[in-house]
């Protein structure tokens, strides 16, 4: 397995090329859009140059990652010759299953398709294509090429010989690969998005503000950023759509999003990709205080 595909050219799609081509493989990195292709090699060419500043890799390591990766606006061009294929899209179930049955079109019938879904369900991807046992979750932690863990999601015909085979393929990245079962949320999101949840409704019903509730889980709890934070980081919506799938999938309602971050969402208050949500954000992650809307 030396050719792999990726879809999707946005933050997790970016970091996923990035570590294929710097481990040695050939990538296909795929996007309709031609603007998403040109921002992701220009993130991917930054973040090399940060690691060559660093020492981790020389200045030839990194023009042999760039050389690596090859762009493509179509899927069928860019699936040609390829062994694995990562979708690495939008959080959206519509957007997954449209991507998956023209994959299983267009890919040849012994490819792997592997999602990077943090919490739509894997059997359900599968059953809009003829192969099922070979679409298998691969759900990598931003930002990808630092973040060691990657949850490996069996679907429920996922076979054990593509399992192996991607927990392996994970190992060769230099990542820690665990394997998991296809239910809502998997791991990290089963437990993570409840606790920002939690945060919200501590927010939210006033017993703290935006900073007492991100310390006291930093310090407190040994965190290494705050829920509120994080959230912001990881997209309000992005949040949103994974405690949907929570609450969907189980019809509990300890999962319901709570009414401030519907109402965040709505009026497009999203994190740091819109430069404010419990945070106002400046220049990324460099410089942020606390949204005007949750100053006492």
């Amino acid at each position: 397995m030396k050719n792999i595909a990726v879809i999707g050219a946005g933050t997790m799609g970016n970091g996923i090329a990035h570590v294929f081509a710097q481990s040695g493989y050939q990538v296909s990195l795929i996007d309709v859009s031609e603007t998403a292709i040109e921002k992701a090699l220009a993130t991917i060419s930054k973040n090399l140059s940060r690691m060559v500043a660093k020492e981790k890799i020389s200045e030839a390591q990194k023009e042999t990652t760039l050389n690596n990766i090859k762009t493509y606006t179509s899927i069928s061009d860019g699936v040609k010759d390829v062994q694995l294929v990562v979708e690495a899209a939008t959080e959206n179930i519509d957007l997954k299953l449209k991507i998956f049955k023209n994959l299983d079109e267009v890919a040849a019938s012994d490819v792997i398709l592997a999602t990077n879904t943090s919490s739509i369900s894997i059997t359900k991807i599968a059953s809009v294509t003829n192969r099922p046992d070979k679409v298998i979750g691969m759900h990598f932690m931003n930002p990808v090429p630092i973040m060691k863990l990657v949850e490996i999601i069996r679907g429920y015909s996922t076979s054990d010989e593509v399992t192996k085979l991607i927990m392996d393929l994970s190992k060769n990245l230099g990542k820690v690969p665990v394997e998991v079962n296809d239910y809502p949320g998997f791991v990290a999101n089963r437990i993570l998005m409840p606790m920002i949840n939690e945060a919200i409704y501590t927010l939210y019903e006033g017993v703290a503000g935006v900073e007492e509730i991100d310390t006291v889980m930093k310090l407190g709890m040994a965190h290494p950023m705050g829920p509120l934070q994080l959230a912001d980081f990881i997209g309000l919506d992005v949040c949103l759509a994974i405690l949907e799938v929570l609450h969907d999938g189980f019809g509990n309602p300890k999962y319901a999003p709570c009414p401030l971050l519907v109402n965040m969402v709505t009026a497009g208050k999203k994190g740091v990709k819109t430069g404010e949500g419990f945070y106002s954000w400046t220049h990324g992650t460099k410089e942020l205080h606390v949204s005007d809307n949750f100053k006492k």
